[in-house]
C-alpha cells in the first residue's frame, strides 16, 4: 500500500479548512483511508539516517503521511487526494474532465517508428496548457510520476513517463527506436552530451537510476523521442534530456508515455492529465495530441472516457446489508462518483466511471464505493441467516495430530523455507532439475529461491548443517506442503502434504526412521499388508545409498521413499555424518 507525504497546511487550506489530528484521521477513515503518521521531514531524516545532524535544516512543517489503496492511483497526490475528499464532503461536484481544441489550430503529433517494436511499441502523449506552478505543486507532479512508476509503472518496465517544456521544442514528434551509439544529447541536470553507450556507463553507479538500467541495455537498439528539429526529449525509461525539462515558470507541459503496455499507458496519462490539469488556466482541460502508429493510423490521446455503468439498487442493500432507496442511495454515491436513477428502471442507478477512476473494473467495485459512502460503521450488525458448525479442515487437522505424535517418538521439528535453489532438489540429490515436476520463479531474486520445493529433504539437510556442531543423534522432521507441477491441474500445479523425517548419527540408523515409519501407520490404523496396506519395495534411486533404498507402497501405490541417503548428498549438504530419511504423502490417509 503506497503511503503519500502531504504538507499538513497546504492541505487544509486546499480543503478550505483546519482539522485536528483526530478529525482529520476520522475524515480519512470514512473516505477508506488511513492516516499513517503526523510527523516532520526534520524527524523522517533522523529517522532513516539514525542522525540528528543530517536534519538540523530540514523543514519542521507537519506532515500527514496517508496510505493510499494501491489501486487509487489518483490519490497518490495532494491534488487528487484534494479533489476526491472535496467531492466526497459535498463542497464541489465531480469535474468534466475534457480534450479542448489545439491552441495553435492542428494538435501536435507523435509518429512512432516500426524500429520501436524492437523494444518498447507503445506511445501516448498529451498537452497541459497555460499551467501555473508553484512550488509546492511543481514537487507533487515530480512527486506523482515517481510513484506511478514504482506502482502501475512497476519501476518502469511497463510504463516510462516524460514530461518537457513545450516552448522550447517543435512538433511533430517522432517515437523511434536506434544503436546506442547513434543516440547523443545532453542527459537531464548535466553538461556534456553522451551517446547511448556513454549514458549507460554513466549512470551504472547512480542510486536511483541504475535499476532502470537493465530494462533496455542488453537490446540492441533504444527508444529515442526527438523533436522536428532533432532534439532529444528523453530516453525511456531511463533519462529525459536537459533541453526540454520542465522548470517552474514553464506554462505548456508536453506529456508522453512509452510503454509495453498500452492499457498502462493510457491509465498513466489519464491520472496525470486529470490530476494537474487542476492547475490550468482553464482547469479540467487538457489539449489532445495525434499518435501516428507504424501502420499509418492516427489516434488522439488522452481518451479521458466516461463510461456508464447501471446497478441495482436491491443488490447493493443485500450485499451490504442496508435498507437505501434509489433516491438516497444515489444522493450518497453522487459524494464518490456521477450517479442518478435510471430512468427506464427507477430501482437502478446509472454511474458514470471517470477517466481518473480506473480501479472500477466490476459492479461490485461500485458496490464497495456505496458502503464507502454510507458509513462503514453505520452498517447494522447482523447474525448470519444460516446455521453452521465450524470444523477443522481435515488434512490440517490430521498434519497437527501427526506432528504432536512424531514429537513425542523423540523427533524435532524443522519449519524450512518453501522456495529453495534449483541445485538443492536436484543436482545436490543426483537428480536432473529437467526430469522433476518443479514449479520454477520466474525473476528469482536470489539463488537460493529459484523454484518450489518438490521435497521435503533439502530442507531439513540444511537445518542439519546449520546445526552439525550439536551433539548426536539429530532427529529432525516436518510435516508440510511440497508443489508438484501438475498439466491437469486448474492452475498448473498442486500441492501435497508430506510427512519428512531425517535421523543423523554416527551409525545411519535405518532402523529409526522405519520404525518411526511404523509408529505413523499404526497411528493411522494401516496394517503392514500387501493388499489392503502398506509395504517397502527395493527400488533404486539416485539420491540414497545402493541396496539401502525402498519404496514405501500403499496399496499398490508408491508414496514415497526410505533408506540411506547416498554419500556424495551428504557431502553436499555438508554434512559429515550418515543419515537416513523416510518421506512419504499423507493426502491419501485423510
Amino acid at each position: 500500500m503506497p503511503t503519500v507525504g502531504v504538507k499538513r497546511d497546504l492541505l487544509f487550506k486546499a480543503l478550505g479548512k483546519s482539522y485536528t489530528d483526530d478529525e482529520f484521521q476520522k475524515l480519512c477513515f470514512e473516505y477508506g483511508l488511513e492516516l499513517d503518521e503526523v510527523t516532520t521531514e526534520k524527524q523522517m531524516i533522523t529517522k532513516e539516517q539514525g542522525e540528528v545532524e543530517a536534519a538540523k535544516d530540514a523543514s519542521e512543517e507537519v506532515i500527514y503521511r496517508i496510505d493510499i489503496p494501491a489501486n487509487r492511483y489518483d490519490l497518490l497526490c495532494l491534488e487528487g487526494l484534494v479533489l476526491g475528499l472535496q467531492v466526497f464532503l459535498g463542497k464541489i461536484s465531480f469535474p468534466q474532465f475534457t480534450k479542448v481544441a489545439p491552441v495553435e489550430g492542428t494538435a501536435q503529433r507523435m509518429v512512432v517508428t516500426d524500429a520501436t517494436k524492437q523494444i518498447r511499441p507503445f506511445a501516448v502523449a498529451a498537452v497541459l496548457r497555460n499551467v501555473n506552478f508553484t512550488k509546492d505543486s511543481y514537487n507533487s507532479f515530480i512527486d506523482l510520476q515517481d510513484k506511478l512508476h514504482q506502482n502501475i509503472c512497476r519501476k518502469r518496465a511497463l510504463v516510462a513517463i516524460g514530461t518537457h517544456d513545450l516552448d522550447t521544442l517543435k512538433g511533430p514528434f517522432t517515437f523511434d527506436a536506434k544503436a546506442p551509439k547513434d543516440i547523443k544529447f545532453v542527459p537531464l541536470n548535466q553538461e556534456k552530451a553522451m551517446t547511448g553507450e556513454e549514458l549507460m556507463e554513466f549512470y551504472s553507479t547512480h542510486a536511483q537510476l541504475k535499476s532502470y538500467l537493465p530494462i533496455i541495455r542488453d537490446s540492441p537498439v533504444y527508444p529515442i523521442i526527438y523533436d522536428s528539429n532533432g532534439i532529444v526529449l528523453s530516453l525511456p525509461p531511463i533519462i529525459n534530456g536537459d533541453h526540454s525539462k520542465i522548470k517552474l515558470n514553464t506554462k505548456n507541459v508536453f506529456i508522453e508515455c512509452t510503454a509495453t503496455d498500452l492499457t498502462k499507458a493510457k491509465i498513466v496519462l489519464d491520472t496525470l492529465v486529470c490530476m494537474f490539469s487542476t492547475h490550468c488556466a482553464k482547469p479540467f482541460t487538457v489539449e489532445g495530441v495525434d499518435v501516428i502508429n507504424p501502420n499509418g493510423e492516427a489516434v488522439q490521446y488522452p481518451e479521458l472516457a466516461f463510461r456508464k455503468e447501471t446497478v441495482s439498487v436491491d443488490k447493493a442493500n443485500a450485499l451490504i446489508g442496508i435498507k437505501e432507496s434509489p433516491e438516497s442511495m444515489a444522493k450518497m454515491l453522487n459524494r464518490l462518483l456521477p450517479t442518478t436513477q435510471s430512468v427506464a428502471n427507477k430501482d437502478q442507478l446509472e454511474v458514470l466511471i471517470p477517466p481518473t477512476r480506473h480501479d472500477m473494473l466490476h459492479a461490485c467495485d461500485i458496490y464497495e464505493d456505496v458502503a464507502i459512502a454510507y458509513g462503514y460503521n453505520r452498517i447494522p450488525k447482523t447474525l448470519p441467516g444460516t446455521m453452521h458448525i465450524a470444523r477443522q479442515y481435515p488434512l490440517n487437522k490430521l498434519t497437527e495430530q501427526l506432528r504432536e505424535q512424531i514429537a513425542q517418538a523423540g523427533f524435532t521439528e524443522g519449519l524450512t523455507f518453501t522456495l529453495c535453489s534449483r541445485d538443492d532438489i536436484a543436482t545436490k540429490l543426483n537428480r536432473k532439475i529437467e526430469e522433476l515436476p518443479a514449479v520454477h520463479i520466474a525473476n528469482p531474486k536470489t539463488l537460493e529461491f529459484q523454484v518450489v520445493r518438490t521435497s521435503l529433504i533439502p530442507g531439513l539437510l540444511k537445518t542439519l548443517a546449520a546445526n552439525r556442531k550439536m551433539p548426536l543423534p539429530l532427529k529432525l522432521f516436518e510435516v508440510s506442503d511440497v508443489v508438484l507441477a501438475d498439466a491437469e491441474s486448474e492452475v498448473g500445479a498442486r500441492n501435497q502434504r508430506r510427512v519428512c523425517a531425517v535421523n543423523c548419527n554416527k551409525t545411519a540408523g535405518f532402523e529409526v526412521v522405519h520404525g518411526l515409519l511404523d509408529r505413523v501407520m499404526q497411528l493411522l490404523e494401516v496394517p503392514w499388508d500387501k493388499q489392503n496396506g502398506y509395504y517397502l519395495k527395493a527400488v533404486d534411486d539416485p539420491a540414497y545409498f545402493p541396496g539401502r533404498c525402498a519404496s514405501i507402497v500403499h496399496k499398490g501405490m508408491d508414496i514415497g521413499r526410505i533408506g540411506v541417503l547416498h554419500p556424495t548428498v551428504l557431502h553436499a549438504f555438508e554434512i559429515t555424518t550418515p543419515c537416513s530419511v523416510v518421506e512419504f504423502d499423507i493426502e491419501l490417509f485423510v
